[in-house]
């Protein structure tokens, strides 16, 4: 069998494998499935993860050019994905499993840890979400060994598979950019933003916090902002797939149609509160699923999988799978997440949508940038704690401290050292979104020369958006801004939306 032959029968089987692994996760996640049972499917797929594989790729793509070597290079990162699995597949469970079985006690009551977490959104007493935020941490804090366990063995596996004994070093090698300069960059737009942060929450947080805010309030705050929970009544929980819908429409996508986009909107108990997308098998299968609570989140939780969704379910059917399904990291498909998601912030969206005159949709949309700007912020200060976090793994678990300093003086918000684990993604997915939000407000700029001010209710944004889609996962992030005629970490438009005034 000739090396592309071997190739082709991998990633077919690959495609199984991931939409069973896909589908499983799904379940577990919206809560219809009470464990997790991944292993299984690891175990059944053991032939097609081995180390003669991997080292067959790799020299495939040694020896391959152009697209035919990054296909191959994905290939091979997917088998590595895969002997990671194969090896750490029983202690994910364990701990998935242990998350979902572990309750917290609050105001007599005993309730899932999932559903202390989605409590925060909505519980309007601000002593009783900061008691309920300590609550849901210690809950959490719990499971801090084995998620140290965890990650501690997967570090040690992929740097035997691969070779290269520095985390930091080969995850910048997979996205192909230098993760401490991203860091610098971010770390300066966010030093930029700072005045302009601190005078939208002087303008906002009383109102939405109360007489009894703190001047550095608790985390446990943060899901009640983000939500505007004060604001729920105009922003219904019983509206937000309609009104989603009705945006996407004025966008020039039909959503609602696409029957290759499965929506879940249901609310279980068990059903993790971030909303996701799974992309099990693109672009025919595709799952957004939100836990809708009401308020602007559940509107921006819905648009900004909604981008994820029409990503995935938009590409080129005849592209191999590796090009619809595989990336070197999350940073294109957070563009469009983000783009879309960022319909929300314009005053005239909230006047369409909710009847609101100028004054009070400016002031609404003024809320939503202050959230937008915290929120990068807050990452800004992540992936710099991240970057310290990896540079040392021998002293990591002695790391919340310095978490907690770095996230709390960027966001404003006290976060618990012991919150450092669980705040964090794998693979610096910190720097997927933090490159995404500085390439977002690059394609925002584009559209509002090339489109106009509308270009939030315009379809030639979403003909703009569907030739891209059609390219699947293969263009890079900074290929996007590239063709725009952006730099790679140009954080102009990003800062100069973060800093206007509306």
């Amino acid at each position: 069998m000739s090396a592309s032959q071997s190739a082709d029968t991998f990633e077919a089987t690959l495609a199984e494998y991931v939409f069973e692994r896909s589908e499983e996760g799904r379940a577990v996640r919206v809560g219809e499935k009470e464990t997790s049972e991944q292993a299984a499917i690891v175990a059944r797929y053991a032939e097609l993860f081995t180390r003669t594989t991997l080292a067959d790729l790799t020299s495939s793509a040694d020896a391959a050019e152009g697209e035919e070597c990054e296909r191959l290079e994905r290939l091979k990162e997917a088998c590595l994905g895969g002997l990671l699995a194969q090896e750490l597949a029983e202690m994910s469970d364990a701990l998935e499993n242990a998350l979902i079985a572990t309750e917290l006690e609050f105001d007599g009551e005993s309730m899932p840890l999932r559903t202390g977490q989605a409590e925060l959104a909505v519980r309007d007493s601000y002593a009783e979400r900061a008691e309920l935020g300590e609550a849901v941490a210690q809950a959490s804090e719990q499971h801090n060994d084995a998620r140290f366990e965890l990650l501690e063995r997967a570090e040690t596996l992929e740097a035997e598979l691969t070779g290269e004994s520095d985390p930091i070093a080969r995850s910048a090698t997979l996205k192909q950019i230098d993760l401490h300069v991203v860091s610098d960059a971010v770390r300066q737009a966010s030093d930029a933003v700072t005045v302009a942060y601190r005078r939208r929450g002087e303008r906002h947080l009383d109102s939405l916090l109360g007489a009894e805010r703190e001047d550095e309030p608790s985390s446990a705050h943060v899901p009640y902002i983000r939500r505007l929970s004060p604001l729920a009544d105009t922003y219904s929980k019983e509206r937000a797939v309609e009104v989603c819908l009705q945006t996407l429409t004025g966008l020039g996508f039909d959503l609602a149609a696409d029957s290759r986009i499965k929506l879940d909107l249901e609310d279980r108990p068990q059903k993790n509160p971030r909303a996701c997308v799974i992309a099990s098998r693109p672009p025919d299968v595709v799952h957004l699923i939100t836990r809708a609570q009401g308020g602007l989140a559940d509107y921006e939780a819905f648009l900004h999988e909604a981008g994820h969704a029409l990503h995935y379910a938009g590409c080129d059917p005849s592209l191999p799978y590796t090009f619809r399904r595989l990336a070197r990291d999350h940073a294109l498909t957070e563009i469009y997440a983000f783009l879309v998601e960022s319909v929300t912030r314009e005053p005239e969206w909230h006047m369409h949508h909710f009847g609101l005159d100028e004054a009070t949709a400016r002031r609404n949309a003024d809320m939503g940038f202050m959230i937008e700007t915290l929120l990068f912020r807050r990452y800004a200060a992540k992936l710099e704690s991240e970057l310290r976090f990896w540079s040392d793994l021998g002293t990591a678990r002695e790391h919340g401290p310095i978490y907690s300093e770095l996230v709390s003086a960027a966001s404003g918000f006290r976060y618990p050292p012991s919150a450092y684990l669980a705040d964090m993604d794998g693979g610096f997915y910190t720097a997927d979104y933090l490159r995404a939000w500085v390439r977002a407000a690059q394609v925002r700029a584009s559209l509002r020369e090339q489109v106009g001010a509308d270009w939030w209710c315009n379809a030639a944004s979403g003909e703009f958006l569907r030739d891209l889609f059609r390219e699947g996962t293969q263009p890079s992030n900074e290929d996007i801004g590239a063709r725009l005629g952006f730099g790679a970490l140009d954080t102009g438009p990003l800062v100069t939306e973060l800093k206007a005034e509306l």
